[in-house]
């Protein structure tokens, strides 16, 4: 026995024991260090994911509020640790806000100190009384879930979750709804102050007087409030605690981009305003939005069926039609010259930041006046494929792939040169052109004159504004 404990085989065996009790207690030290946290994390993910689920469902009983559905609505929530808190009074609307601005870009202060600032929150105070903006404001507060640094929340009719990384996603979309043509903001405000915290469940009760408070159009509280949009431009702010998932969203929709204040935890959307297209009566004056600079042709209809509106016929018929941009300017002259049955048409582009000379061209052809006395007229389509222009004056600054110059005697059918020369001058935003009579008189007959616009606007565009405020208050039981 004494030979059997003194030999290496008991040392051997001892040896491995020992290797084996520290492998185990290394396993299971290494599990505690690194699996129990994990299930831990594993089992915060669970709860938040049950209160996003809750959220998701206030969130529809909300709507049914908000929309007259239902006067009032409750959701049950599982606190699991965690707090619940209504955001609606003053100090949480200072951080939970939406400021819709409609912005004329021809007024004086557009370009000298607003243009570079506009993408920060509050750039429009300066301006607030100016002639060419126009703002409409409201809160909207929220209700929040908060588990050490994860939040989770109800704002603006959406559910937004907020990561201790300071990431925030969108859980559900929020009542933003923009179709390219017409934005409707039905903004929903949170009133009330409670909070609860703890393990129990708690109930949120939402309810509402359903009488929505219509913010845009409001002619009667401002005569600019008026659709369709007479303004160049419309910029969103939404200050949120959820910013960054709000420009996320707002970068997800077809027509529509977003930058980020992130000093102030505020999203920016900013739409180009396209006026109402189609077959109207001529005014002096008419709006072009831009167009898509990405369509070779985005001009589809852009013609003018002009009458007489005397026995003088269109004989004294001398028209300037001319927009200016910045340093662009483009000019249509339509004249009656060469005949008693034809308007002859010039074009001239000038960009003085280019050049300080002018791209000239002249019909080949020309427009037909048909009809005698009052009932002459003629059809002016400044996108004929059939019509050609002469280039006129010296080489060319506009074009980058092409040189033109009088000496070629170069052509190009009037549609080619219109399709260009809108694009470059609508490239920074909407322009309105004016008809201008350089004769004594101005023989067309306005009110039986048509003018017809239709076009390819600018991704990111909008021609109707909706703008609208429901009340909800919210208590927790």
């Amino acid at each position: 026995m004494k030979n059997f404990l003194r030999s290496e085989k008991a040392v051997s065996a001892l040896m491995g024991m020992m290797i084996i009790l520290a492998l185990t207690i290394t396993s299971i030290s290494v599990i505690f260090l690194y699996g129990v946290p994990t299930i831990y994390d594993m089992e915060d993910m669970a709860n938040a994911q049950k209160v996003e689920q809750a959220f998701t469902v206030f969130d529809s009983r909300t709507s049914k509020v908000a929309l007259g559905e239902s006067p009032s609505q409750t959701t049950s929530f599982s606190m699991m640790d965690g707090s619940i808190e209504v955001n609606g009074d003053s100090d949480s609307y200072n951080e939970s806000e939406i400021v819709i601005i409609c912005v004329n870009m021809s007024a004086s202060w557009y370009n000298n100190t607003f243009k570079s600032n506009k993408n920060k929150w509050k750039a429009w105070e300066p301006h607030v009384n100016e002639s060419g903006m126009n703002v409409i404001s409201s809160s909207m507060g929220s209700i929040t879930y908060t588990n050490d640094n994860r939040i989770i929340g109800y704002e603006g009719g959406g559910v937004w979750s907020k990561y201790p990384t300071g990431k925030a996603v969108m859980i559900s979309p929020p009542e933003f709804h923009y179709n390219g043509e017409t934005l409707t903001l039905p903004i929903m405000k949170i009133n009330g102050t409670e909070m609860s915290s703890g393990n129990a469940d708690v109930s949120i009760t939402v309810s509402s007087d359903n009488t929505p408070f219509v913010m845009y159009p409001d002619p009667s509280a401002d005569y600019r409030r008026v659709n369709p949009l007479t303004v160049d431009k419309v910029i969103i702010y939404i200050k949120s605690e959820f910013y960054s998932a709000w420009a996320d969203y707002a970068n997800t929709l077809t027509y529509t981009s977003a930058t980020t204040d992130d000093e102030n935890k505020t999203a920016v959307i900013e739409l180009q305003v396209i006026p109402a297209m189609g077959k109207d009566t001529l005014k002096s004056n008419f709006k072009i939005g831009a167009v898509n600079q990405d369509n070779t042709a985005p001009m589809w209809d852009f013609s003018f069926d002009l009458g007489a509106r005397s026995s003088n016929e269109l004989n004294s018929l001398d028209y300037d039609i001319i927009a200016t941009s910045g340093t662009k300017t483009l000019t249509y002259h339509i004249q009656k010259k060469n005949g008693a049955d034809q308007l002859i048409l010039d074009l001239i582009y000038e960009d003085t930041s280019l050049s300080m000379d002018a791209e000239k061209w002249t019909s080949v052809g020309a427009f037909n006046v048909t009809g005698d006395k009052e009932d002459a007229e003629s059809a002016v389509d400044l996108l004929s494929t059939t019509l050609n222009m002469t280039y006129e004056e010296d080489t060319d600054f506009s074009w980058e792939n092409i040189n033109y110059t009088k000496t070629n005697n170069d052509e190009l059918p009037l549609n080619n040169l219109t399709q260009h020369y809108m694009k470059a001058l609508t490239l920074d935003g909407s322009v309105i052109f004016n008809i201008v009579t350089n004769g004594n008189s101005d023989p067309v007959d306005y009110d039986e004159s048509t003018i017809t616009l239709n076009y390819d606007g600018m991704p990111g565009s909008i021609t109707y504004l909706h703008v609208s405020r429901n009340d909800l208050v919210a208590t927790l039981d």
